[in-house]
């Protein structure tokens, strides 16, 4: 089995090819280290008043790698992509509202 020394080298095709095993066992140690820091961070009291915003971004920051790298995003058109991304935006929007709402963050503390 040959792996390619380039990161996006082109197939004979004039398409990507796909990331090699090493590129997968990267992304696969990134998230493992981002799930770590997930679970430190909840116990770091000094974090509280930016928990939720911390954890949102690192959870967004994971599926991102896991939809292009793992779900082969990367390698498909941009509006694909754009499907996955697009419904997350919005979930974390109404997220953060419902939050807000309900009292949920701390530094918005009446």
């Amino acid at each position: 089995m040959t792996v390619s020394p380039a990161p996006h080298p082109r197939s004979q095709n004039g398409e990507h090819s796909h990331a090699s095993v090493a590129t997968y066992v990267k992304i696969a140690i990134v998230l493992t280290v981002v799930t770590a820091l997930e679970f430190a961070v909840i116990y770091i009291r000094t974090l509280t008043p930016i928990l939720v915003p911390l954890l949102l971004v690192m959870s967004a920051g994971k599926f991102a790698l896991v939809a292009l790298f793992f779900m082969h995003l990367r390698y498909d058109k941009p509006i694909l992509s754009t499907l996955f991304a697009a419904p997350l935006i919005i979930a974390i929007v109404v997220i953060v509202a419902l939050m807000t709402l309900g009292d949920a963050f701390l530094i918005f503390e009446r």
